[in-house]
């Protein structure tokens, strides 16, 4: 894991600690010479060297075991310091401490702390170290070792953050393509194969020599299907707009399109105020609807079809019945997705959808929760 998600805060920190630790190394070499000349100067300034470098490559470097190594390392030379010189080693502790749950793992912190800590009061006692210092720099060690432990925590609730962040952003993304490719089955693909459906039986009865009336009729219907497909497609994107026309006003259209397609009753009852629901469920009962009536003007040619809106204590019902008709050989068509397409609406949004056949046509009936 990184010390820190930008690397110009992380190197910036690098040189600083850099040049602190250098500078308690030039001054700890230097109070060496100071008291045993050459012969103390160059293995105190090893272990510097060693210590200092072993700290900052864990900084750069990444791997918890690899860094568990180098921490030590360091924590074994800033201790061989302490016995030297007293507090000559206290800088590379108090460093070790604050980075090591970020650079090794919650666990080599904890034994590297404990370790630093115990070994640093056993050298100072043997070296007849002040009690005041001694207890204070304990104090010291055992304060930071709790901050990098916070520090430490706080960063991991940070990326747990972004991580389910980035989880609900995907599920989200998800969410959004099923719902805009529901709202191309239900806007294009069904329009777009209905009016394949009339053109190729206009194209079969001109090559069979069949009516041309009928052939005509065909071919009306179908431009009839595309200007309905073409204003569906402009009021889907006015709702994506925040355009969205009252329910009732939709379920009117619907209908009106029903009768100028099929020249078939299509009755529309609504008792109710459905302005209040939520999005989702009016976007489920107009898709619905639509869904219905075209099965109905797919599956059973010139059957009178019901609609009925009702709001119940804690629902809206959505009803759709025909009574029946003539099967069309030629416009029945399609995958069998729309009754799919219905129910994962009425579940998406916590309501229930039934679909039955009855002794005088077919009958469909949603429920949302109001």
């Amino acid at each position: 894991m990184a010390f820190s998600p930008r690397p110009l805060v992380r190197w910036v920190f690098v040189v600083l600690m850099a040049g602190a630790l250098i500078f308690g190394a030039v001054a700890t070499v230097v109070d060496a010479m100071t008291r045993w000349g050459w012969s103390g100067f160059a293995p105190v300034l090893l272990l510097d060297v060693v210590a200092i470098g072993c700290l900052l490559g864990s900084l750069v470097l990444e791997g918890n075991r690899r860094n568990s190594v180098l921490l030590a390392v360091s924590l074994l030379g800033g201790l061989v310091l302490e016995v030297f010189i007293p507090f000559s080693g206290l800088g590379i502790l108090y460093t070790l401490i604050y980075i090591t749950p970020f650079r090794a793992g919650l666990r080599a912190a904890a034994a590297l702390a404990a370790s630093g800590t115990a070994g640093f009061v056993a050298i100072s006692l043997l070296t007849g170290m002040e009690e005041a210092a001694l207890w204070g720099n304990v104090g010291g060690l055992t304060y930071s070792a709790f901050l990098a432990f916070l520090l430490w925590r706080l960063e991991e609730v940070r990326r747990q953050g972004a991580e389910i962040a980035e989880v609900r952003a995907r599920e989200a993304v998800f969410a959004e393509r099923t719902r805009l490719a529901r709202e191309v089955h239900d806007i294009l693909a069904h329009s777009q194969s209905a009016q394949i459906v009339h053109l190729e039986g206009a194209r079969l009865l001109l090559e069979r020599g069949g009516d041309p009336a009928a052939a005509l009729d065909r071919v009306n219907r179908a431009v009839g299907l595309a200007r309905a497909g073409l204003e569906e497609t402009r009021r889907a994107l006015d709702t994506l707009r925040g355009e969205e026309l009252p329910l009732a006003e939709r379920l009117e259209r619907l209908a009106m399109e029903f009768r100028s397609a099929t020249g078939a009753p299509c009755a529309v009852s609504i008792a109710g105020d459905f302005d209040s629901l939520e999005a989702g469920a009016r976007l489920a009962l107009a898709r619905t609807a639509q869904e219905a009536l075209t099965n109905a003007r797919k599956h059973a040619r010139g059957a009178a079809v019901s609609v009925e809106l009702r709001r119940l204590e804690g629902w809206c019902e959505l009803e759709v019945r025909d009574t029946g008709g003539a099967p069309d050989r030629l416009a029945s068509s399609g995958g069998g997705y729309g009754l799919v397409g219905m129910r994962e609406r009425a579940e998406l949004i916590g309501g229930s959808l039934a679909a039955k056949a009855e002794a005088e046509g077919f009958s469909v009936l949603l429920r949302v929760p109001a």
